[in-house]
């Protein structure tokens, strides 16, 4: 359904801080386009190849009208884990890299009863999840 997303940060080097550590614990990692003109000011995490030809990813930059970037109300991007120890490193490296926790990971059965999530705040204040399905316990991978 997604080419990409994107959120607006006031100071990209604080989210590039903040990203390539959360978006690891997830197995992602930046995206590669030091090669193409225009990207100036952006950070990508995720797939983008072929020049965009094959795109799924994340990005953050300033926003283009100049003006500050905010947070919206009620927004959330929720992003696949493939472990519940995936979800637990995602909130992890989100607290310690700047941002905020909204909810510590743990099951959530009001949604599903394999529902396994944390929820955080990035240094802009964009509201994030880190969600694993299919395990109702704790799997050692």
């Amino acid at each position: 359904m997604f080419a990409y997303l994107c959120l607006g940060t006031n100071d990209l080097e604080r989210a590039i801080r903040f990203y390539d550590p959360v978006m690891a614990a997830l197995a992602h990692r930046r995206c590669f386009v030091q090669d193409e003109p225009g990207w100036d000011g952006w950070a990508g995490w995720g797939i983008y190849e072929d020049k965009g030809a094959r795109e799924l990813a994340l990005w953050v930059c300033p926003p283009f009208d100049k003006r500050a970037a905010t947070a919206g109300n009620g927004s959330m991007i929720a992003l696949k884990a493939r472990s519940w120890q995936q979800v637990d490193d995602f909130h992890a490296a989100a607290v310690r890299f700047g941002g905020s926790s909204e909810g510590v990971p743990g099951l959530r059965p009001q949604y599903q009863p394999d529902f396994y999530a944390a929820y955080v705040r990035d240094p802009d204040g964009h509201k994030l999840a880190a969600v694993c399905r299919g395990f109702t316990v704790r799997v050692e991978s």
